[in-house]
Order: C-alpha cells, then sequence, then structure tokens
C-alpha cells in the first residue's frame, strides 16, 4: 500500500516508522528540511519537502497514486484542508488529525465524507476517555471495552501473593468460562501464551472477559479495587483539560500548573470541583501539604516525558495507589513499566491504532494500540469462505503472534477455547502481535 504522511512530528514520524515495518511504500512530508533529515537518516522512508496545501507539493509528493494520505501537522486546519485536496488529486482514503470533538459526532460524519476527508483522530480526547476509564477501573493497567462492552480486555500486573502465581495455564481450568487468558507481557517479551506456560509475579496478563465477569479477576491477581475521590493533576494540558470533562463532577481534583498565564486560563474554563496551583508538580514540600499521602490517584500529563515519569515515583512514594503518566518517548515507555507507573497514555500509539482499521483489507474496527505489549487488539468480521471458518481453532494452525479472545454471533457474546468453529459473519475479537496485518487479512477473507 502507498501512503503519503503530512507532518513529521512525533505522530507523523513514529507513523511512518510503524507503517515500513509492515511493508508498505512511506512518504514523509514536511516543510521542515532538517526534521525531515532526521527521520531520513534513519529509515528507509522516502521524505518530501513541501507544503501540504500546496496543489503543486501535493502532487508531486506522488499523492495522486496514494492508497491513504495521513494528514498529521500539528494545525487542524492544515489537516482538513490537506486531506481535502488530497482527495480531489486521487487519493483513495484520507485521515485528518483534529482538535474539535464536534467533527466526530456521528451526524458529521456524512458532511466530512463529502468534503473528503475518511477519518479523523483527535488523540487528545482518546486519551482522555482512557485515562478517565483507568481511574473508574484503578486495579487495571489496560481496559478495552469491545463489541458494543458486551466483552473487556482487562491488563493487569500480577502480585507476588496473587493465587495465580507459579501455576501453569493448564491448571486454570474453569467449570464455567469467566475469562480467557491472551497474552503474557513478560519483561521485555510479549507470549501468545500455551497450556504448558506458567504465570509468575509481577507479569502483565491480558485477559479477555464478559463485563460480568469481571469482578473475578482483582482477586485473582492479587488486587482490591477502590473508588477514585481525590486527584491530583501535573500539567494543565489539553488531555487534562479534557479529562476532567470525563470525570464526574463528585471528584475532587487538584491540578498544578508551572506556567502562570495558563493556569490563569484554566481557572476560567475549570468547575467548581477543580483547584488550580501555580507551582511544580514535583516539589514534593508542596505536594505533602496539600495532601498527596490522602490523593487516591496522582495524573503526570505534561509535555515532558521525564517529569512525569518522574512525578509518578514520587506519587507512589508517598503511598498514592493510582499513577497515570504520559509518556510521549516511546522509549521511555519500558522506563515507567519497570518503575511500576499504572497507566501510560502515548498519542502515537492511539494514532496508530486508529490508521491500522484503515489499512487492514479484512472487515476490522475499535482497534486498539497496547501500550506496555507491542501488541493490538480488534475486532474482524469473518467474511463467508474465509479460511478461519473452516476448522476449529485448534485445527487452525494459527502464527504464534495471533490469538482469539472472544465473538460475538447473532449479537451474543462467547468466550472461546480450542473447540469452538467461527462462523460466517462472526464477530471475534483478535489479540495480535505488531506485523501480523498480513496474517489476519488472509485468514479472515
Amino acid at each position: 500500500m502507498k501512503i503519503l504522511i503530512a507532518g513529521a512530528g512525533a505522530v507523523g514520524t513514529h507513523l511512518a516508522k510503524l507503517l515500513g515495518q509492515e511493508d508498505h511504500e512511506i512518504t514523509l512530508m514536511d516543510g521542515d528540511r532538517e526534521r525531515l533529515a532526521i527521520t531520513r537518516d534513519n529509515t528507509d522512508i522516502l521524505t518530501y519537502i513541501g507544503n501540504c496545501t500546496s496543489l503543486k507539493d501535493l502532487t508531486e509528493a506522488g499523492v495522486s497514486n496514494t492508497d491513504l494520505y495521513i494528514g498529521v501537522t500539528p494545525e487542524e486546519s492544515r489537516n482538513i484542508t490537506s486531506c481535502m485536496l488530497a482527495t480531489n488529486l486521487g487519493a483513495k482514503k484520507t485521515l485528518a488529525r483534529i482538535d474539535n470533538y464536534e467533527y466526530l459526532l456521528p451526524k458529521n460524519t456524512d458532511f466530512f465524507e463529502k468534503l473528503g476527508i475518511h477519518s479523523m483522530i483527535y488523540p487528545e480526547l482518546s486519551a482522555a476517555r482512557e485515562i478517565a476509564m483507568a481511574l473508574k477501573t484503578p486495579w487495571t493497567r489496560f481496559w478495552w471495552e469491545l463489541c458494543n462492552g458486551t466483552v473487556i480486555l482487562v491488563g493487569a500486573k500480577v502480585r507476588e501473593n496473587a493465587p495465580i502465581v507459579n501455576k501453569y495455564l493448564h491448571e486454570l481450568t474453569q467449570e464455567n468460562k469467566q475469562f480467557h487468558l491472551v497474552a503474557i507481557k513478560r519483561d521485555t517479551h510479549t507470549l501468545i501464551p500455551k497450556g504448558s506456560d506458567q504465570v509468575l509475579a509481577n507479569d502483565i496478563l491480558y485477559f479477555t472477559t464478559m463485563r460480568k465477569h469481571v469482578q473475578v479477576l482483582p482477586e485473582l491477581l492479587g488486587k482490591k479495587s477502590f473508588e477514585t475521590k481525590r486527584i491530583i493533576i501535573m500539567g494543565g494540558s489539553r488531555i487534562t483539560m479534557r479529562t476532567i470533562q470525563q470525570l464526574p463532577q463528585s471528584i475532587n481534583v487538584k491540578i498544578i500548573e508551572q506556567d502562570r498565564e495558563r493556569a490563569e486560563k484554566l481557572v476560567e474554563l475549570v468547575p467548581p470541583n477543580v483547584t488550580i496551583f501555580v507551582e511544580d508538580g514535583r516539589n514534593a514540600e508542596f505536594l505533602v501539604r496539600e495532601g498527596i499521602a490522602d490523593a487516591d490517584a496522582f495524573l503526570a500529563l505534561t509535555d515532558n516525558s521525564e517529569a512525569n515519569i518522574l512525578g509518578c515515583m514520587m506519587a507512589k512514594r508517598y503511598g498514592v495507589k493510582k499513577t497515570v503518566a504520559e509518556v510521549e518517548n516511546i522509549d521511555y515507555i519500558s522506563m515507567a513499566e519497570r518503575f511500576d507507573i499504572g497507566t501510560v497514555i502515548n498519542k502515537k500509539l492511539i494514532s496508530a491504532s486508529k490508521i491500522y482499521e484503515l489499512l487492514l483489507k479484512a472487515d476490522a474496527s475499535n482497534i486498539k494500540s497496547l501500550t506496555f505489549a507491542d501488541a493490538n487488539v480488534g475486532e474482524v468480521i469473518a467474511k463467508p469462505n474465509s479460511r478461519v471458518t473452516k476448522k476449529l481453532i485448534k485445527n487452525l494452525d494459527l502464527p504464534p503472534d495471533i490469538t482469539f479472545g472472544a465473538l460475538i454471533r447473532n449479537g451474543e457474546p462467547m468466550l472461546i477455547d480450542g473447540d469452538t468453529l467461527i462462523e460466517p459473519y462472526d464477530q471475534v475479537v483478535v489479540f495480535f502481535l505488531n506485523k501480523s496485518l498480513k496474517s489476519i487479512e488472509k485468514m479472515f477473507n
């Protein structure tokens, strides 16, 4: 597939590298020669110096033969305009990064389709929704709702006191199947587990389960859930503002913003349950004075990954049970995991999730890239006569980097095992490691 990406910032560069691993033909376009040079010197990606709202530059960059045009510059108006131009110049599909959540409302879909904008991403809003969910389910590292919320993918760390520690998977048989273990993240590796694999303390386990069975998991993992009532947030960013809009006003929120001008603007925008402080969120004396020891959660959402990790580490030292850090530097995510930071937010991975939906030739939706696991989960519909419908799952000879977690059949959710036969039009929850898109297409098309 031929893909043209406009915007060689953090998101655009990450997408170019990620999609390049899938053997797509990638061109990265930007007006900044030095920014492109860094990418060109470290990858095999083609680059083009130009303006994404110039008809001449888009044409010379090859947009007329492009299967997918992605506009991810920092400016929403440039992204929307360039997508409109790209469509009219021959691009088959377009995607724009936006900053206005109203554009995503279902009633506006047809309007933007007619303009030539086929899909949009608002990473900050998606990040805020993830954070809000993390605060509702604080015992988890990851929570993703599939199949209209009937199936849940849960990721959580196994504590040393958990009853499943040192048990082999074949020992975790259930009379009434309540969950299905789809992956184990151990150190730097993600495993698609077999019955002979063993659960170890500090593994991050990923389960699919029905909403009605979620409550059995905390005890199994040595965890206790709790209600989040008091939150401290370091950084008054756009993600912070969107997060507050997702939370009930019964929660007491304190925002610590170092920039006075920004803090004064926030005061005018926040609801009554939010207090703004002009201070450095890593100031231990200030945090103690403002009740860090009584906080249920600490969110570090500045534009500095290192500061966010340090802030969460300090919060954990004072006994805060749930920490969330925005970590935009991909190389620092493993560091955040080692320091036991509960939830990590990364806008690059959020953007990648949406683009995977556009790339898959199979009928796929609701794909999510997992922060800690170098893996993805999504819903894929089995087409009639596709390979996946012809044998029991245990006889499909699945690639080692793919597993199935659940499915929806005639509107009813069900967990699956080796004796399940997938039927045409089943909506299947697929867990897959990176670089597995082609294998999914072969099985489901």
